[in-house]
């Protein structure tokens, strides 16, 4: 558990004795979202406003400086009022007065002798991230609190090493990786500098080729064909996979990574008094093996296309390296999950089970008897597909699609969100039928991301500039009975 200290909460004190029987009431902010804390070795932090969604505040307590045995008030007891808004977590405690370390509380809060407060808390990995602002300061934001145990009223700062040892590493970690990338981006500016001009010759004599989607066209600016003057960002599916897998940071290139198994059925043995506690016989980690393979483009720009353009060609373009990025891990998840890659139509042998369903009996079989009911079951299906879904009733003549304006394309199937993808990405099978991948994507692939580098760089003697992108990373399937491949429809004779 950390503690943080929170200087500007605007303590205030009331004492309304005849209106509330001698009761003492301490009113401020026991936390502060977006506000800087102070240096933390190395590094500040600051808490993003969505970062209390979902905790439960029901058992926290009011201390005064985080003595537990000096208890000032409690939500349970209903002396504690706590309420999120813009600013952050504001709370209104009432004192007792016959209590003397609470009488001395409300008093040196009057007198101003407090005038902070701090709070106790815990987070999940990966609920917070690290990054440079324009200055170069390392900022580090919380993004979601786990559990908040604790406030209390302060007359000293809560940070001392044993605070933060758990941020530090992670701090030595972010400014590790960013080493590496630094590094890797010089050597690939070194190897640039050698290529530039053959690449840019090239570039210019190369009217209308396709480069990894990008096309060219005389002087026209390197982005699809199909944007025209102003620049628009293109109306493609904004989609990511990713973002429904198991996604993993790995600090190096190749290894195993423990991934939490699903099926875990073990139970405590009894034990006798006095007797060794028996170990427990359960499997509950899986080694996933990975190896992070280098992907990476480059796009050359003329200068006097980038300084006689009306727009942002250089932000333009990299909008659409993200989107080489983006289409990179989809097509990676996607030839893991149906053994083919729908860019380079490279096939492997998919370890998830094959089906076939044409009617609502076979699609209800699949997801209500096929797959686990612990999975946090989605379908993912393709245009043609949904279209299909959609013509789809029940016994009673329902549609068996129904609006949902939380799920990511306004529907659920069978109370589950339905994930809809372009045909161009998730094309028809050979023999007609659509495809259709329903279950836990979580649960069956891992994304190992080692780090991803952009770079822009000059070439002085051509009066041109580029832009590329490396990204390092793998997939690896986890549970080979957390997604099935169905092929929906009849097949075509």
């Amino acid at each position: 558990m950390d503690k943080r200290l929170t200087d500007q909460a605007e303590l205030q004190a009331q004492s309304n004795s005849q209106e509330d029987n001698g009761s003492n009431k301490v009113s401020g902010y026991a936390l502060l979202f977006n506000t800087l804390s102070k240096d933390l070795g190395g590094f500040a932090e600051q808490i993003d406003p969505k970062a209390l969604n979902n905790v439960d505040l029901s058992k926290v307590v009011m201390l005064d400086q985080h003595d537990y045995s000096k208890p000032l008030a409690s939500v349970a007891a209903g002396t504690l009022e706590l309420s999120v808004d813009d600013k952050g977590l504001k709370f209104t405690a009432t004192l007792d007065p016959e209590v003397s370390y609470a009488k001395d509380t409300l008093n040196n809060v009057k007198n101003g002798n407090i005038n902070s407060m701090s709070y106790r808390f815990d987070l999940d990995d990966g609920a917070d991230s690290w990054e440079r602002d324009t200055e170069g300061n390392v900022i580090r934001t919380i993004n979601q609190v786990k559990d908040l145990f604790e406030v209390s009223t302060v007359t000293v700062p809560a940070y001392d090493d044993t605070n933060v040892q758990v941020e530090k590493r992670s701090y030595e970690e972010f400014i590790n990786t960013e080493k590496e990338g630094q590094k890797m981006e010089k050597e690939l500016k070194t190897q640039m500098k050698h290529s530039a001009t053959e690449d840019f010759e090239q570039f210019v004599r190369s009217y209308g080729q396709t480069r990894d989607g990008l096309t060219t066209k005389g002087a026209a600016a390197v982005i699809p064909q199909e944007v025209v003057t102003p620049v628009l960002e293109l109306k493609n599916s904004n989609y990511n996979l990713a973002q429904y897998a198991t996604v993993k940071t790995v600090s190096t290139g190749t290894g195993s990574y423990p991934i939490a198994t699903r099926y875990n059925t073990a139970v405590l043995a009894t034990k006798e008094e006095l007797a060794d506690i028996p170990d427990v016989d359960a499997n509950m980690f899986k080694d996933v093996a990975f190896n992070a393979v280098t992907r990476a483009g480059k796009i050359p720009l003329s200068n006097e296309l980038v300084e006689d353009s009306v727009v942002d060609i250089v932000g333009e373009v990299k909008k659409q390296l993200q989107k080489l990025v983006d289409n990179t891990d989809n097509a990676g998840i996607l030839q893991v999950v149906t053994g083919t890659n729908p860019l380079t139509k490279a096939t492997t042998d998919s370890k998830f089970k094959k089906e076939k369903a044409s009617t609502v009996d076979d699609l209800k079989r699949i997801f209500n008897v096929e797959l686990d009911p612990a999975l946090n079951k989605m379908w993912f299906v393709n245009q043609t597909a949904f279209n299909y879904l959609d013509t789809l009733k029940d016994n009673e003549g329902r549609y068996l699609l129904q609006p949902n304006p939380a799920a990511e394309s306004g529907f659920t199937l069978l109370g589950a969100p339905v994930v809809q993808i372009s045909d161009a990405f998730l094309p028809n099978n050979s023999d007609g039928t659509s495809p259709v991948i329903v279950g836990d994507l979580a649960e069956a692939v891992a994304v190992f991301h080692r780090n991803q580098v952009t770079a822009q760089w000059d070439k002085f003697d051509q009066y041109a500039q580029g832009l590329s992108v490396v990204v390092r990373a793998d997939y690896q399937p986890i549970s080979d009975d957390a997604v099935i491949n169905v092929s929906l429809g009849t097949a075509a004779k």
